[in-house]
């Protein structure tokens, strides 16, 4: 069992060693879910989750320049 601190902005670190026994590396995206009490991290596997492959997808219409300076002040 690894322990680590929340920080006051919802932040922490995952330990070297769970990192690498999980081949996590920077850049990688996790998932996080609960199971009754439980938090479940996952590895996403890119192009493994068809939900957020097909939430890609769909927001992808929103991220060109225009959008981009629309939505900067909000």
């Amino acid at each position: 069992m690894e322990l680590a601190k929340i920080t006051a902005r919802g932040q922490t670190t995952i330990p070297k060693n769970i990192r690498e026994a999980a081949n996590l590396v920077e850049g990688d995206v996790i998932s996080f879910e609960m199971d009754g009490d439980h938090l479940v991290v996952r590895k996403v596997t890119p192009g493994q989750d068809e939900y957020l492959q097909g939430l890609s997808e769909v927001l992808s219409e929103w991220i060109s320049p225009e959008d981009e300076e629309a939505w900067r002040d909000l």
